[in-house]
């Protein structure tokens, strides 16, 4: 039998990783060029704020209202309350292991090399995938504002190739069929204009890009490959206008909330709410990317947990606020727009405010941009110094001490689909792969510390899940029957067939939507022996369950493709990673 060192599942261990930390062999934070520490509590604070209130507030919250009514507020807590679990998880990590590799170095130490890569490869959707679709919300919004002011860009240089080609396509088939012009929706028109005004290439396609969001990216690929004092000040500044607008969106609106909107609460029942749990739960994505930053931070065993549950707290309180205020100043039933805050005070009649809201949702969605494009090298860094990557992944720039290479190649990552892709594409891929991630960051403190005993400066409070977690289930499985009966109903027919003999449909293309939820029933059933048995600490299997459950509300489509993202990556894993990793060189020398 090889030794369990060579194996998929050989790891790090925290005291190796401590006695031997990269500040050591990098040069780190001297003179050979090695990250530099600039970042402290407040600094870390501004940039988990900057990456979480951003596109999710400014876009996604709009449909979520429309499916869920006024409740969507509750659906705010209770992904506010998931990602909290999560967030305890992270921050016993940070506190435990401070370096720059976030979930990557979590799983490293827990769950061992594959699990760790498997991690690496899921964070790239998370940072560098979202950041497409950040870039390309981005660019919507800062258009909008160039039309407000009369300033008019080509069509076709604002709009994404797919987008286009699409729409210029659904228009053709219209016209094939004797229809006029009129017929198509006013998106399909302007990407037929688009397209029928761009330059010619070659064999009938068009130059028709999103320079904006190309543009944008590149700006923000610049300031980080400077430097991590001049990003945090950039932060800091972009976070306090923000929070400023986003104040005076609250206080203004609160003069015009008629409560007679909060009514029907929940007009689609609990089905309903959950519906909008891709878009709410994308509105919180970021507060983990500070995690990224501890070897920039002055002192990241202290900080890094403090940051993280003031960003949460802080956005959980704006979220759900702004929320009621948003149902209550129109009705859930036209808030379905790409823009919902600037809608709402132009609905009620406020033109001022509402080209006020468009102009800090620019700043809002480049604050994101700027942390996640900092999170992105560092985890390729990481990766780099454990061999998983080449080693150039790993350089840092003498003079701006950055990783410069990893910055390079995370914009052009960003930069370049952005100028081509649908955001439609990616939204639910980037949640995907944000809940794996947290998941297993919370099964990770279930191995290293699963009673709650490391003396690192933060740990995750221990309560015994014995009793609770059995009693939780049940108290979950109740109110899922007599809340959402018809969602039970369909799956149970949907399994045993009846959908598909009702419909005449394949039995596997009907079962093969309820595929995700039977596995997590199963797993939590799992993990309530496994915690009756082990007595194991409630809020980490409190964090598993929760993120477990929101990843089967994405659909069985999202996870056909990040199935297909994760084959492509361990196959990098196993032509490069797993034979040039340090730990394998360590057995064989």
């Amino acid at each position: 039998m090889p030794p369990t060192n060579s194996s998929l599942f050989r790891r790090k261990t925290i005291a190796a990783i401590l006695a031997n930390p990269p500040a050591d062999a990098e040069g780190h934070g001297g003179s050979g060029g090695g990250l530099a520490r600039h970042l402290t509590v407040r600094d870390l604070t501004g940039l988990g704020i900057a990456a979480i209130i951003g596109a999710g507030i400014f876009s996604t919250i709009g449909q979520a209202s429309l499916n869920g009514g006024p409740a969507v507020s509750l659906l705010f807590v209770f992904t506010a309350i998931a990602c909290a679990f999560s967030a305890l998880c992270y921050a016993q990590f940070a506190a435990t292991i401070p370096v720059s590799g976030s979930a990557y170095t979590y799983a490293y130490t827990s769950f061992g090399e594959l699990a760790a890569w498997i991690i690496g490869w899921a964070l790239i959707m998370e940072y560098a995938v979202g950041n497409i679709v950040v870039a390309i919300s981005w660019s919507d919004y800062f258009t909008g504002l160039l039309d407000s002011v009369g300033l008019h860009m080509p069509r076709w240089l604002i709009m994404g190739t797919q987008s286009a080609h699409a729409g210029y396509e659904a228009v053709m088939a219209l016209m094939q069929t004797g229809q006029p012009l009129a017929a198509a929706t006013p998106a399909q028109l302007e990407a037929y204009t688009a397209w029928a005004q761009a330059p010619e290439l070659f064999g009938g396609w068009r130059l028709v890009v999103d320079l904006p969001a190309f543009l944008i990216t590149v700006a923000i690929t610049a300031l980080v490959y400077v430097g991590i004092k001049e990003s945090k000040n950039a932060s800091n500044l972009l976070v306090v206008l923000k929070l400023i607008i986003v104040g005076v969106v609250i206080v203004v609106g609160a003069f015009y909330v008629k409560p007679a909107n909060w009514s029907p609460f929940a007009p689609h029942g609990i089905g309903g709410v959950l519906k909008g749990v891709s878009a709410v739960f994308f509105a919180y994505i970021g507060f983990d990317a500070i995690s990224t930053t501890a070897e920039e931070c002055k002192n990241p065993q202290r900080d890094l947990p403090k940051a993280m549950m003031y960003a949460l707290i802080i956005c959980t309180v704006l979220y759900v606020i702004i929320t009621l205020v948003l149902t209550g100043m129109v009705s859930y039933k036209e808030l379905g727009v790409g823009d919902p805050l600037s809608f709402v005070f132009a609905k009620v009649g406020l033109p001022k405010l509402s080209a006020l809201v468009a102009v800090s949702a620019v700043f809002a969605m480049a604050s994101v941009l700027l942390v996640f494009q900092l999170g992105q090298p560092r985890i390729w860094l990481t990766m780099s110094r454990d061999g998983l990557l080449p080693p150039v992944f790993a350089k840092v720039h003498p003079k701006f001490h950055t990783p410069s290479f990893s910055t390079i190649v995370t914009g052009i990552f960003v930069g370049v689909p952005a100028l081509f892709l649908n955001m439609d594409l990616v939204v639910d891929l980037t949640s995907i792969g944000t809940l794996f991630a947290f998941a297993l960051v919370c099964g990770g403190i279930l191995i290293i510390d699963p009673y709650g005993k490391s003396d690192a400066r933060f740990t995750v409070p221990y309560i015994s899940g014995r009793w609770l977690v059995p009693l939780l289930l049940v108290g979950a499985g109740y109110l899922l029957w007599h809340y959402d009966h018809d969602m039970l109903t369909r799956l149970i027919e949907d399994v045993d067939g009846t959908t598909a003999r009702r419909t005449q449909a394949g039995y596997y293309g009907v079962f093969r939507h309820q595929i995700p939820y039977l596995v997590f029933i199963l797993a939590s059933l799992a993990l309530m022996v496994v915690t009756f048995r082990k007595k194991l600490s409630l809020l980490p299997v409190l964090g598993l369950l929760t993120n477990m459950y929101l990843m089967t509300q994405l659909g069985i489509n999202n996870w056909t493709m990040f199935l297909i993202w994760l084959l492509i990556g361990l196959g990098i894993y196993f032509t490069y990673g797993h034979k040039h990793s340090k730990l394998n060189k360590a057995v064989v020398g």
